[in-house]
């Protein structure tokens, strides 16, 4: 199975945010190439929150180019079986975590965000990835910065959109 029809998979057996959703299969629809950051029009990217619930934490990096603390994440690779394989790999990559283990039951959100030309839309297909106890992370050069957040700061510091992929994988626990 090509990571395109996991793709497709994975967001029609995905439960709420259904108009979200079906703007997602339409564009993937229409773009077979949607899946990589060569679409112009729009790409399917896959992010992972770092969460450990035991100590009621995230863990955000400060995004090098965007100077905004988010959650791990990126552009699918040829290499990537999976949108999920996608999302673990990003934030293993960007946390410097070995060990990190998706929540179960596929994406925890949608968010789909503008982006600068040449570029339009990402398509971020959002999970959480649980943190093995005693984890320690390491900066990546993607990031100026990587730093555990208490639940109750990441409004503070993190967008709506973190907020909300918070609340979710709050509400998945």
């Amino acid at each position: 199975m090509s990571l395109y029809d996991d793709a497709v998979l994975v967001l029609k057996g995905y439960e709420g945010q259904d108009e979200l959703r079906q703007s997602y299969l339409d564009h993937l629809a229409a773009h077979p190439d949607g899946m990589w950051k060569a679409c112009h029009a729009g790409h399917v990217t896959a992010s992972a929150l770092v969460i450990d619930p035991e100590r009621g934490r995230v863990l955000l990096t400060l995004h090098r180019k965007l100077r905004m603390w988010l959650q791990m994440g990126g552009h699918c690779e040829p290499g990537d079986a999976t949108v999920a394989a996608a999302a673990l790999r990003e934030a293993t990559e960007e946390s410097g975590m070995a060990g990190l283990t998706l929540l179960p039951g596929g994406p925890v959100r949608l968010d789909r965000h503008p982006i600068p030309a040449p570029c339009h839309w990402h398509y971020d297909v959002q999970y959480a990835a649980l943190a093995p106890s005693g984890a320690v992370a390491a900066i990546s050069d993607e990031s100026l910065d990587l730093r555990w957040f208490p639940y109750d700061e990441v409004a503070s510091v993190a967008d709506e959109s973190v907020v909300r992929l918070l609340d979710a994988t709050r509400a998945r626990l």
